[in-house]
C-alpha cells in the first residue's frame, strides 16, 4: 500500500472552532503555570521495560529537586507493582510537605477504591479520574450514548467524594479528565465537566482540576487554543476550576499547543521532563519551562544542572535524549558551520566587551552557563567549519587570540587536518596542529631560544646577546637594532641567513595577576612574496616576542612547506 494521491478521499480536515472574537492571539505568558510531572505514570507506561522501584524512586527524587510540586506517581490499579510502589512511597516519608502526589484511575468503582487505598496516610493527594467522551470512543470502543458516558463520569465523581470522606487525615484534591477532549464536541465536554462539578461541589478555595487532554493531537495548535478558550469562557463557576493541559505530540506540536493553551486561559501543564510518552510522546516540561525562561519569566523549575537531569532520565527510561532536543540535547548549543561560528564568537566577544545587561549572542537563545553547560562545546570544528571555529577553540582552550590574518593562514592547516582525518577535531587536535604549523614542537623547530640578555649601545641602539640552539647545538650570538625586534631580526639574518621581513607584530596577555603570561604574534615575508606567521608564549612579554621571531625564522627557513599550504 502506498500514500494516496488524493488523501481527502480518506481523511477529513479537522473542523474549526467558532470563536470569531478569540483573545488568546494577543496574549503573552507572563507567569508560570502549575506544573504536573507525569513521568512516573505516562512516561513509565511508554517504555518497553517499566521502571522498577529503585528507578522510580530516583526519578521521584529528581523531580522534587527540580521543583515539581505536583507529581503523578502511577496508576495503582494497573497492577501490584504499581500499587506497592505508591503505597511504599507514601509511607516512606520521602514526600516533602509541599509536594502533592497524584494517581490516575478510570471511572470504575473497584479501580477508584484501589487508588485511594494506595494513598493511605498521604498528607496531600490528587485522585485523577477519567473517561473518554469523544464520538469515536463512544461509538466504536464503548458503544454508548452521550447519557451513558456522562453517567460514568458522575458515578466516578461520587465515588471520589465518598472515598475521600472515609480518610479525613489527607488533604484530598480531585482531577477529572474528559479523555479525548481534543476530538470531542466542545459542548458535550462542558456538559460532562459541569456534571462532575455539581457532584464534587468545588469552590474557589478548593477547586477541582479539569484536565483537557489532547489525547491524540489531531489539529494545529491554534485549534487546541480555541478549544481551551471556548471551554474557559463557557464553563459555569470557572473560578472553582483549575484548567489543566495534557498535550500529546502526534503532530509534533505538543509544546506549541501547551503554550497556546496557556495563552487561552489554562492554569496548569502536565507532561514529562523530556516529553517521553506513548506514540510520539507528550509535552516536554523542560522545553516549555525554558521557553518561558528565555522570555524573562521564572518558570519555578530548576534545570541549572541539565546534564545531571538528562543522566537520570536516560538511566530510568533507558531512552536517549536526542542530541537535537531543545535545550537538553548534546548538540543544541554547538555550531559546526563557519558562518554560525563566526557570529557566535563575535557575540561572545561583544557580550564580554560591552558587559550587556541582556543576553544577545547569535544562535544561542539561552546562555548555556545557566544550564550548567560550559562554553567549550559551543563551537566544534570539522571540515565544514571556518576560521572562527578553531579560533574560538584556541581562545577557550589555550587563551590565544589570533590576529585575523593569522586565523586565515591557520585555517588552511586545520581544514587539511579535518579532511585528512575525516572526523570532528577536538581541542587537542587543533592545538597539536597549531604547534606543528608554527614550530612550537621540539621535533619541528630548527631554532630554539635558550637564554638572552638585552643591552644598549652608547648611541641608543638595542643589543641582543643570547644562546640559541640551532639544530640541537647551542650557539652564542648577538645583533643590534633600534629595538628588541630589530636586534633579534638582525641576529638571525647575520648568523643564519633567513632573509625575512616583519610585516606585523601584536601581543596580548594570557590571563591576569601573578600567573599571567604573554602571547606574541609576528607576520613575516620573504623577498619572493611568501608570507607566514610566528608565535611565542612566555611569562615575560619581551621573551614572548623573541620566541615569536624564532618561530618565524623556523617558518622562513623551512622553504615551501607546511606554512604555505
Amino acid at each position: 500500500m502506498t500514500m494516496l494521491r488524493d488523501p481527502s478521499a480518506k481523511y477529513r480536515p479537522f473542523p474549526q472552532v467558532n470563536l470569531p472574537d478569540r483573545q488568546w492571539p494577543s496574549r503573552t505568558i507572563t507567569q508560570p503555570p502549575r506544573w504536573l510531572s507525569t513521568d512516573l505514570r505516562d512516561g513509565n507506561q511508554s517504555i518497553i521495560d517499566p521502571m522498577d522501584r529503585a528507578k522510580k524512586t530516583r526519578f521521584f527524587d529528581l523531580l522534587v529537586e527540580c521543583g515539581l510540586k505536583e507529581i503523578e506517581v502511577g496508576f495503582p490499579a494497573a497492577g501490584q507493582t504499581e500499587f506497592d510502589f505508591i503505597s511504599w512511597l507514601v509511607q516512606s516519608g520521602r514526600i516533602p510537605e509541599d509536594v502533592t502526589v497524584q494517581v490516575l484511575t478510570q471511572s470504575r468503582e473497584d479501580l477508584i477504591k484501589r487508588s485511594f487505598e494506595s494513598l493511605e496516610g498521604a498528607h496531600s493527594a490528587i485522585v485523577h479520574l477519567y473517561n473518554a467522551v469523544s464520538p469515536a470512543w463512544r461509538d466504536i470502543v464503548f458503544r454508548m450514548s452521550k447519557d451513558e458516558v456522562r453517567q460514568i463520569a458522575i458515578t466516578g465523581a461520587q465515588l471520589l467524594v465518598d472515598e475521600a470522606a472515609k480518610r479525613p487525615g489527607t488533604r484530598w484534591h480531585f482531577e477529572y479528565s474528559p479523555e479525548t477532549f481534543s476530538t470531542a464536541e466542545l459542548d458535550f465536554s462542558l456538559e460532562v465537566c459541569e456534571a462532575v462539578m455539581q457532584v464534587v461541589g468545588p469552590t474557589k478555595e478548593w477547586p477541582i482540576i479539569l484536565n483537557l487532554p489532547a489525547t491524540v493531537e489531531a489539529a494545529t495548535p491554534n485549534i487546541y487554543a480555541d478549544q481551551i478558550e471556548y471551554f474557559c469562557r463557557n464553563l459555569p463557576n470557572r473560578e472553582a476550576a483549575v484548567i489543566s493541559l495534557h498535550t500529546h505530540n502526534d503532530r509534533g506540536t505538543g509544546v506549541a499547543a501547551a503554550e497556546l493553551g496557556l495563552m487561552a486561559g489554562a492554569d496548569r501543564v502536565e507532561g514529562c521532563l523530556f516529553g517521553n510518552g506513548e506514540r510520539t510522546g507528550n509535552c516536554c516540561l523542560v522545553t516549555v519551562a525554558l521557553n518561558m525562561y528565555t522570555q524573562g519569566v521564572d518558570p519555578g523549575l530548576d534545570f541549572s544542572d541539565i546534564d545531571r537531569v538528562i543522566e537520570t532520565v536516560e538511566y530510568c527510561n533507558e531512552l536517549p535524549v536526542h542530541q537535537r532536543h531543545p535545550y537538553g540535547g548534546e548538540l543544541v548549543f554547538t555550531a559546526f558551520s563557519g558562518s554560525h561560528q563566526d557570529a557566535i564568537k563575535k557575540g561572545f566577544e561583544a557580550h564580554d566587551r560591552q558587559n550587556d545587561e541582556f543576553w544577545r549572542v547569535p544562535y544561542l537563545p539561552i546562555d548555556p552557563a545557566d544550564l550548567g553547560r560550559s562554553y567549550e562545546a559551543v563551537i566544534r570544528v570539522n571540515s565544514q567549519s571556518g576560521k572562527g571555529g578553531f579560533a574560538w577553540v584556541l581562545q577557550q582552550d589555550q587563551g590565544l587570540k589570533l590576529p585575523k590574518k593569522m586565523q586565515a593562514h591557520f585555517s588552511r592547516h586545520v581544514q587539511f587536518m579535518a579532511d585528512d582525518l575525516g572526523r570532528e577535531l577536538n581541542a587537542a587536535d587543533i592545538w597539536d596542529c597549531f604547534k606543528a604549523t608554527y614550530y612550537l614542537k621540539v621535533d619541528k623547530r630548527r631554532f630554539r631560544l635558550v637564554d638572552y640578555d638585552e643591552g644598549r649601545t652608547a648611541d641608543g641602539d638595542r643589543v641582543f646577546t643570547g644562546t640559541i640552539e640551532v639544530d640541537g647545538v647551542p650557539q652564542r650570538v648577538s645583533g643590534r637594532g633600534k629595538g628588541l625586534i630589530s636586534s633579534v631580526l638582525a641576529t638571525i639574518r647575520e648568523n643564519y641567513g633567513p632573509d625575512f621581513e616583519v610585516l606585523d607584530y601584536s601581543e596580548h596577555a594570557l590571563g591576569s595577576g601573578v600567573d599571567a603570561r604573554a602571547a606574541a604574534y609576528v607576520e613575516w615575508s620573504l623577498p619572493d612574496g611568501t608570507t607566514g606567521w610566528g608565535v611565542g608564549v612566555d611569562e615575560d612579554v619581551a621573551t614572548a616576542s623573541v620566541r615569536a621571531l624564532l618561530s618565524a625564522a623556523n617558518g622562513a627557513s623551512d622553504g615551501p612547506g607546511t606554512q604555505r599550504l
